[in-house]
């Protein structure tokens, strides 16, 4: 059953603090080291200026996206306290297995690139790499558990972080 309250806290538990709190305080804790574009009229400033906005808003459309299908479809959220009960399967999910971090990489990525933040690029840089850990050591399993031959088989046809061209038909 869909309650939004399931899925505000967990988007503020998680994502939230991985796009919005964490950067916010690296910005401010390290900005007398790191790097920005501010006071910069360069093409290279601005060039990461667009591109950063460009990954934030893609970003983001495909984390929504995601939230929705796991709302609509899974009947869960994406809090491994609260997971799917059903394998998500459709839109974004037939391209590749995890759009939704992706989505969240591309927002801490176009960050880095809008602010010309090196210090959110080095914290883009451990989310994923975190996230990578996390989904072969835990979140896999976990699926291959709860879903069995049917999440083999997903598995085996969609890739986990680079989209196949074009949608698995499973």
């Amino acid at each position: 059953m869909f309650t939004p309250l399931r899925h505000i806290l967990a988007i503020l538990l998680l994502p939230f603090m991985a796009v919005i709190a964490i950067p916010a305080w690296l910005f401010k804790a390290f900005a007398n080291f790191d790097s920005r574009w501010f006071g910069t009229a360069s093409t290279l400033a601005w060039t990461g200026f667009i591109a950063g906005a460009l990954l934030v808003w893609v970003g983001f459309t495909l984390f929504v996206l995601c939230v929705n299908l796991f709302a609509l479809f899974g009947q869960g959220t994406l809090a491994p306290w609260d997971p799917t009960q059903k394998l998500v399967v459709t839109g974004p999910y037939r391209h590749v297995r995890n759009p939704m971090i992706s989505g969240v990489a591309m927002m801490l990525i176009g960050q880095s690139l809008f602010w010309g933040s090196w210090i959110i690029g080095l914290w883009a840089g451990v989310f994923i790499l975190i996230n990578h850990v996390y989904f072969i050591f835990s979140e896999e399993p976990g699926l291959e558990k709860r879903f069995g031959e049917s999440y083999f088989n997903y598995k085996n046809h969609v890739p986990r972080w680079l989209p196949r061209l074009r949608p698995w038909k499973g």
